[in-house]
């Protein structure tokens, strides 16, 4: 059930800021193993079934797991518990990002699977670290997007 390394080519992109390097380093490798293990540990069905890892600047690794609730809008997302970690515990501040999801019990492919983050987390990234890089799945690929690409008109107050 790991999500370990992909054998990974360069995706073709479009060239500009923040598409230069889109391929993963041993760090981000790393990231992710976290975030597996996070699930892997605490998993419970339909309570814990996404679990993230944030590097921060300093290149320490704070680690979150979706809190799901009977009442659905009170959920936290995975980001925003490591997130948290990180502003209590760190600098607060994201390098690069990632999310892991357990299968749903239907799916036939038990394997953990790197997913991009919802909406909401875009935002929350976006407020608290503009420059971050998300990992994310492209056509089986993993790759590492700046979050701008991914939310590119975010809300402003």
């Amino acid at each position: 059930m790991k999500l370990d390394r992909m054998k990974l080519e360069k995706p073709k992109r479009p060239h500009g800021a923040g598409f230069e390097d889109l391929t993963l380093s041993d760090d981000d490798h790393a990231l992710i193993a976290a975030a597996n293990a996070v699930l892997e540990r605490h998993y419970r069905p339909f309570w814990h079934t996404v679990a993230a890892a944030i590097r921060s600047q300093d290149g320490r690794i704070w680690t979150g797991i979706h809190l799901g609730t009977t009442v659905g809008r009170l959920a936290i997302c995975a980001e925003a518990v490591a997130l948290g970690r990180a502003v209590l515990e760190g600098d607060g501040s994201i390098a690069t990002a990632v999310a892991v999801r357990h299968p749903k019990p239907e799916e036939a492919d038990r394997e953990l699977a790197v997913v991009s983050p919802c909406g909401g987390c875009r935002e929350m990234i976006m407020d608290h670290a503009p420059e971050a890089r998300i990992i994310l799945q492209d056509s089986g690929s993993l790759i590492k997007l700046p979050i701008r690409s991914l939310l590119v008109l975010p809300y402003r107050r």
